[in-house]
Formats: C-alpha cells, structure tokens, sequence
C-alpha cells in the first residue's frame, strides 16, 4: 500500500495528518506501512496531483475523502468529521479508508 500525505509549504494541519494517519495505521493492523510527505509548491503541480487542499492524504494515488467537483488549489482544506470540521479526516475516517483499501473491510 501506497500512502502519500501532499501539503502546501508551512501547512498548519501537517502534524495533525500525520499524527492521526500514523493512530489509523497502527488501529487497522498496517503499522509497518511507509507513509511519504510531499510538498505541492506551485499550481501546475496541483493540478497534475488532483491536490485540492491541504493536507491531502492519498491511498495507492486516490483520494478517499475527494469532494466531487473540487478544482485543484493550493489552499487549506477543511474536512468533516465526527467532531465537526477539522484540518485533518478524523482517525476514525483514515482507518476506514484504509481497511478498504487492504480489502479488509471494515
């Protein structure tokens, strides 16, 4: 499995991706799974990647919390979740996406 988190340079919710993706992985069993980090620094670059915010976190190359008819940005992104909105998917979230994306399930 392939796990990407694209973030703008100095992105405020960087941590926060990283901290909740690393919890999820660790609760869905995948805790020996490399996750990369990648700076998106220019539009052109957004554009090519489908980056519609910052921090976006992409599983085998697709976003799993995707909003139909976002346009590629170098922005924040804010995501709904249990707790309400949030600068990063709720552990919770990033666990599900990536049990469906083993296959496993939930």
């Amino acid at each position: 499995m392939k796990i990407e988190i694209l973030v703008v340079p100095d992105c405020p919710n960087q941590l926060l991706a990283e901290t909740r993706l690393r919890q999820a992985l660790d609760g869905a069993g995948l805790s020996t799974t490399t996750v990369v980090t990648r700076v998106v620094a220019d539009q052109a670059e957004a554009e090519r990647s489908g980056f519609t915010g910052s921090p976006t976190v992409l599983i085998d190359g697709r976003d799993p919390f995707a909003e139909p008819g976002a346009t590629p940005s170098l922005s924040c992104r804010i995501y709904r979740t249990p707790g309400g909105p949030a600068g990063a998917p709720g552990v919770g979230q990033l666990r599900q996406a990536l049990l469906e994306a083993a296959g496993t399930g939930a």
